[in-house]
């Protein structure tokens, strides 16, 4: 390949240190300083690249992240799956390799090497995102007043601070990002990443200006390349970008590229002057460009070139102001949009701020085949795309971008932002500025989940967790699933038995004998304060605040929209303190809710919440020999029928350890909770199953817990709703307190919808063939009518297999579910379509004779 390196090099490189790389299978080779796209250029590869959806050849076509054409997959030294070429700094050993457009992820993550990540936070009073003229003034004026300055520029290189100063400068960093009360997150290096969290009192945006290409026909070739960045692979990187060129340009800051590239050897044929009404009106071309087509007032001419350097004016960078809420006026006098207002502590400067050169408006030249003037080089659509677009009745630019996908690929439409609101605006007929462009959102740059993640990865991104007693279930061989982060036992097998096996033998345990459960991961929090009973009794559906102490009570929460949210139960401990369960994987989503609302609507409640989860170990024993297992572990509570109701709780020792006993049951049999500190949790434990073996006790699992349960017909929140179920819904308008005053979800229950007669209802169900599982999630139909599609009139929301009952059985949400009693439904099923009897949702033990033993 040719080279098109300057004699004399750029003010980026550095000619001692040469690097090595590869490209698309080519041992090419480059300095220190390049970019692989600067390389590419210096090496004579002007193209090699692909457009993503029509697979036009496309070359380089900008210097920096606005770059819509180059984009290669980086395998080494570090991987990256989508980069721009022009944003990739050249390290010895690169390995890339050009792509459409679209990344695609390794056959094997474990083959490739990632970046180092690392995360810091600072506090400064002044950030500056860009270290150009503008930016290093604001920086420098605010250092020596003594102010913390952090100055951010996505280039290579930055001028040292001045001596003394409280100054720091991140080069190759891009801010990723500006969000409310000056809050920042900026991103600096490839192969080594650092993520700043950057608090700022004051945020200055001299982000410059991006160079706006002008659409015509061919103007996406190879050799097409934005003025600005010909003129910066020339004095930056010391790189010909074409030995033969053109220029064409509405400004005469784009004309003056011309200069420029004769200064670097550059043989400059032509510029083409769109003010005095010179166009370029077709470039041509096969694999790049070769020939240009200029109309004149004088009439066409014709020139042989490997260059077009394009300049159709330039818009300010206001990415970042514009996801912080700032909002943008359109300026007749620079054909471009400005900022306007803005948050207080933000402000913009320079070239950002609108300090960029008048011309002359043109945004697509009128001359030739729409279909081959491309707008968004990324999306390659076009002209003709838009014209369509508007031609079909859409007349706004955000709905044209919905059309078009204009604007949404890597780049977030950086050159063709402008460009697409004015040509929709000139369709439409509409002046310039009627539109502006659509928003761009975080981050700026693309950003890989890793360096997001930073150092919270594996187990640090999403904690494994475990109970006390959880080395107990190891060794016991227990299979577990994962419930939110908890690994819970799902079922204990013997002898590798089946999980079927398993969990009828402990399902059979707890029926007839007494079999223990660690429930240690049910969510817990405090609620305390000489408002806590009032709260609480906003927050749940029933009444709390007349609950006695030492009692216990079932409670249900809602949504706004008046579904079904999470339950559980409260123990109230004291007349201000009261312990509140949650289900297991809703533990932090009701503590958020519970802290949302003292903290933004009553924020004059006295109460104040304490997740205490993990201080508490939690042994279940349920069965009908519960309470002989209870005592035999050693306690100094009385447990008998008489002394120790249903739903309360008694404070006392067991196996020599302080305990909370509760008598709560999720299984419809005799039951006890023992809450010890989590630290007892593994004694206790072995405690329970040591004085349990006499009674002939039995650990088991969520599996086994599921079925005892659905037993019962108590529903699991997640299982049996979806976010569109309501209390009435699930038979159990008695925990619906109207009477109480008002609770979150009560004026929604009023909704039409809500009290409609034909809504779906919790019911049994019962296949004729017992021996058959209707599957979880199966589609319910009234009637066996033979053909696709059938009227759907619910779906089954649990179904398992019971020992106690002989046969398979099943929870199902069905219209008029309560009034379907007794009727046959069809659960059609590719092999084969079941019917099932409608039952009542408790299939054992419905007078509940089993609960107290």
């Amino acid at each position: 390949m040719t080279s098109s390196r300057l004699a004399d090099g750029g003010v980026w490189i550095d000619r001692s240190k040469p690097v090595g790389f590869t490209f698309d299978g080519t041992e090419l080779e480059g300095f220190e300083g390049d970019t692989l796209a600067s390389a590419l250029l210096a090496n004579g590869v002007v193209g090699g690249f692909r457009s993503p959806i029509l697979g036009r050849a496309r070359g380089i076509h900008a210097a920096g992240v606005e770059e819509p054409n180059a984009y290669a997959e980086i395998s080494a030294p570090w991987f990256d799956p989508i980069a721009a070429a022009t944003t990739v700094p050249l390290v010895d050993g690169l390995v890339a390799r050009s792509r459409a457009g679209v990344g695609r992820l390794p056959e094997d993550p474990g083959s490739v090497a990632t970046p180092r990540v690392a995360h810091r936070f600072v506090h400064v009073e002044l950030l500056v995102v860009g270290g150009g003229t503008s930016g290093r003034a604001a920086a420098r004026a605010a250092s020596e007043e003594g102010a913390r300055v952090l100055l951010v520029d996505e280039h290579p290189i930055l001028d040292a601070p001045p001596r003394g100063s409280d100054m720091t400068l991140l080069a190759n960093a891009t801010a990723l990002g500006v969000y409310d009360d000056g809050y920042a997150v900026v991103l600096e290096g490839t192969a080594d990443i650092v993520v700043w969290h950057v608090r700022a009192g004051r945020v200055v945006l001299a982000t410059g200006a991006i160079e706006r290409p002008i659409a015509f026909a061919g103007n996406d070739l190879p050799g097409v390349m934005l003025a600005g960045a010909a003129a910066a692979y020339v004095e930056c990187f010391g790189v010909r970008p074409g030995e033969r060129a053109a220029v064409f340009a509405t400004n005469e800051q784009g004309l003056g590229v011309a200069d420029v590239l004769r200064n670097g050897g550059v043989d400059v044929v032509r510029t083409v002057d769109a003010h005095s009404g010179e166009l370029v009106i077709e470039a041509l071309g096969a694999e790049r460009l070769e020939r240009i087509l200029v109309r004149t007032p004088g009439g066409d001419e014709a020139f042989d070139v490997d260059l077009l350097a394009v300049s159709g004016g330039w818009n300010p960078n206001l990415g970042l102001w514009r996801s912080i809420g700032g909002r943008l006026r359109y300026d007749d006098e620079r054909a471009t949009f400005v900022p306007d207002d803005g948050p207080p502590w933000l402000s913009v400067e320079g070239p950002a701020a609108g300090d960029v050169p008048a011309g002359t408006p043109l945004w697509f030249v009128e001359h030739g085949d729409d279909a081959a003037k491309f707008v968004d080089l990324q999306r390659d659509q076009t002209v003709a795309d838009i014209a369509e677009a508007v031609g079909g009745g859409l007349r706004s630019v955000e709905h044209v971008k919905r059309a078009t996908y204009i604007g949404t690929a890597v780049d977030q439409g950086r050159t063709s932002g402008v460009l697409v609101a004015e040509i929709v605006s000139q369709l439409l007929g509409e002046a310039a500025g009627a539109q502006g462009p659509t928003n761009a959102r975080p981050p700026y740059a693309p950003a890989s989940y890793l360096a997001v993640a930073g150092p919270t990865r594996g187990d640090l991104l999403d904690p494994v967790r475990t109970t006390p007693m959880h080395p107990w279930h190891v060794a016991a061989s227990a299979a577990f699933e994962n419930v939110g982060q908890w690994k819970r036992p799902w079922f204990f097998p013997r002898d590798a038995e089946p999980m079927d096996r398993a969990v009828e033998r402990e399902c059979l345990a707890v029926r007839n004998g007494v079999g223990a459960m660690d429930a240690s991961t049910l969510g817990k929090i405090e609620v305390v304060g000489a408002d806590a009973p009032a709260f609480l009794d906003r927050m749940y559906t029933n009444r709390m605040s007349n609950l006695a102490v030492g009692s216990i009570r079932y409670g249900l929460m809602l949504g706004l929209d008046g579904m079904v949210l999470d339950d559980g139960v409260a123990m109230r401990l004291a007349e201000d303190r009261y312990l509140v369960t949650t289900t297991t994987g809703g533990a932090a989503t009701v503590l958020d809710r519970f802290e949302e609302w003292l903290q933004t609507e009553w924020p004059d409640l006295r109460v104040y919440c304490t997740s205490v989860t993990e201080q508490w170990a939690v042994v279940a024993i349920n069965g009908p020999r519960a309470r002989e297992v209870v005592s035999a572990t050693g306690t100094d509570v009385d447990v008998s029928r008489e002394s120790f109701p249903f739903m309360t709780f008694r404070d006392g020792h067991v196996a020599g350890v302080p305990a909370r006993l509760a008598r709560v049951s999720f299984s419809g049999e005799l039951a006890y909770e023992l809450h010890v500190p989590a630290w007892h949790g593994l004694e206790v434990w072995e405690a329970v199953m040591a004085a349990g073996q006499p009674f002939g006790i039995e650990p088991y699992g969520t599996e086994a817990m599921h079925v005892l349960r659905a037993e019962k017909g108590y529903v699991i929140v997640g299982q049996d709703t979806d976010g569109s179920v309501t209390p009435h819904d699930l038979g159990m308008d008695w925990i619906v307190n109207l009477s109480k005053g008002d609770f979150i979800g009560r004026r929604s229950l009023r909704r039409s919808d809500l009290v409609r007669t034909d809504r779906k209802q919790l019911v049994g169900l019962a296949p004729a063939d017992g021996r058959t599982l209707v599957p979880e999630g199966a589609q319910l139909v009234v009637e066996d009518i033979g053909r696709i599609p059938m009227p759907l009139a619910g779906h089954v929301t649990s179904s398992y297999r019971s020992a106690a009952l002989g046969r398979s059985f099943a929870l199902a949400m069905l219209a008029g579910g309560h009034e379907m009693h007794g009727r046959t439904v069809f659960a059609p099923l590719p092999e084969a379509t079941v019917p099932c009897t409608v039952t009542s949702s408790v299939a054992y033990d419905p007078e509940g004779e089993r609960r107290d033993g």
